[in-house]
């Protein structure tokens, strides 16, 4: 019932997201095909990169920067870059949840870390446990279920769950401007792909219905998994509590070449994690294009940058401005943020 609820109530993110699959020949029509971003520099240079490689928006086939449809790979990393990232990554307030939840099983968990400080949400101890605690408590939570039993958990949970700001669903809080470059790309013979440091069994169940990204272009971190038939001679996919491949920093390059096969022209991130992948990016031929979200509307969402032990942009944002790549400042170049804000 509660997977009922998500799948069809999901409410603003997916009738947005479902919405979008037409708007950008619309758009294209009328002459505005990003209608939620600001008319300035950035998106001028979205429109014009998206131009030059496609030849579907005035300039003639074949030209210097035309790309051919199979080498359009567009690849975007999925915490602050697709969704809110705070005040702590979506993934993390999941696994904090399941902590809850499967603590009655695990009496233990009360004085043993990191779960005990998860459990008084004691937030002090939990930064000195650093990434080491919290994937102790991903493994914890995350393993002993089938892939198809996880898969039903992450739905469920986002059923449910409600970011503690904005009190509602999760998936409500994606980016409108983002949902609308992701549309027009595929009306422009894009593949797009998520390539995220987030695990991949927890963004597979609902990429599709919320991006229009199906499971297979979903590139992540990923656990151990294990071949397992049940006694009824039914084969499981069983997770298990080991880390397989990290998909931020470097992985992520490395990441795109192992799964995608193929370097991407275009490639959105917002934090140091993405620095790599945009590197990878830009060493290509041709025509490429390399974008930060820089966070800056704390009205609106959040703002942050430097310092922040979330989706920090530091190292990133001086190679961004060095080598030119296009920041985006939410605040100046989004018209709105969430697709909420249309209603």
């Amino acid at each position: 019932m509660k997977r009922r609820s998500f799948l069809t109530g999901s409410a603003v993110g997916l009738a947005a997201g479902l919405a979008l699959a037409a708007l950008a020949p619309q758009a294209l029509a009328q002459g505005d095909a990003l209608p939620s971003w600001n008319d300035g520099e950035v998106k001028r240079s979205i429109l014009d990169f998206i131009a030059r490689t496609t030849a579907t928006l005035g300039t003639a086939s074949g030209g210097r920067d035309w790309v051919p449809v199979p080498e359009r790979i567009a690849c975007f990393d999925n915490d602050g870059t697709l969704w809110t990232e705070q005040p702590m990554y979506f993934q993390v307030m999941f696994t904090f949840d399941r902590v809850k939840a499967l603590v009655g099983r695990h009496p233990e968990w009360r004085t043993q870390e990191p779960f005990r400080s998860i459990l008084t949400d004691d937030r002090a101890t939990l930064a000195t446990l650093g990434e080491k605690g919290l994937l102790e408590a991903m493994a914890a939570t995350h393993a002993g279920l089938s892939t198809e039993e996880f898969r039903a958990t992450v739905l469920d949970w986002l059923a449910t769950a409600r970011h503690p700001r904005f009190k509602r669903p999760y998936t409500d809080l994606v980016y409108q401007p983002m949902l609308e470059l992701l549309a027009l790309l595929r009306a422009n013979q894009f593949k797009t792909f998520i390539v995220s440091g987030g695990g991949i069994e927890f963004m597979r169940p609902w990429t599709e219905r919320i991006y229009g990204i199906p499971p297979e272009q979903v590139v992540g971190s990923s656990g151990v998994t294990k071949f397992v038939l049940k006694p009824d001679g039914v084969p499981v996919l069983m997770k298990e509590p080991k880390v397989a491949f990290i998909d931020d920093g470097p992985g992520k390059a490395v990441g795109i070449n192992q799964f995608i096969g193929r370097r991407p022209v275009l490639a959105f991130g917002n934090s140091d994690g993405d620095q790599q992948m945009l590197e990878w990016t830009a060493a290509g031929n041709g025509a490429r294009f390399m974008g930060l979200i820089h966070h800056t509307d704390t009205v609106r969402e959040y703002a942050y940058d430097r310092e922040s032990p979330i989706g920090r942009l530091d190292k990133a944002w001086d190679e961004a401005v060095r080598r030119k790549w296009t920041v985006v400042d939410m605040k100046k170049d989004w018209k709105v943020i969430y697709p909420f804000e249309l209603k």
